[in-house]
């Protein structure tokens, strides 16, 4: 049987190391023009598993800066770091093998028009390390 990896939290954890500028979190909170930029990470209800012990998992990275050219340019470094950076990489806790983006960074809609957001959604293959 899969055993799964938190996979938001594990992204998280490197990912405030990796950029340390930005707040890297799962959820959004009421001071968030305050904390300006941030890089937000939430698995979403897809993926699967081999029934053994690889996962897929699928993750939605936000990213909220002050303006448009802030935001594309910092969700340019994340897509480097979630395709190339991170494949083939080990922590304390997990292997993350193939990775992949399912859609490219592109400007989304937000309703606080002092920010802006630029997402993706990208694919780990992932195991707990053993």
């Amino acid at each position: 049987m899969t055993v799964l990896v938190d996979i938001e939290l594990e992204l998280i954890t490197r990912g405030t190391a990796r950029f340390p500028d930005a707040v890297v979190r799962d959820e959004l909170d009421n001071n968030l023009l305050n904390e300006l930029p941030t890089i937000q990470i939430r698995q979403v209800p897809a993926g699967g598993d081999d029934g053994f012990r690889l996962a897929r998992m699928v993750v939605d990275i936000d990213v909220y800066a002050a303006d448009r050219a802030s935001a594309i340019a910092l969700a340019r470094q994340v897509h480097v770091w979630a395709t190339s950076e991170l494949r083939g990489s080990t922590s304390d806790s997990a292997v993350i093998g193939r990775t992949g983006a399912l859609s490219l960074p592109a400007e989304r809609s937000y309703t606080n028009i002092s920010l802006r957001r630029v997402g993706a959604t990208y694919e780990f293959f992932c195991h707990p390390v053993s």
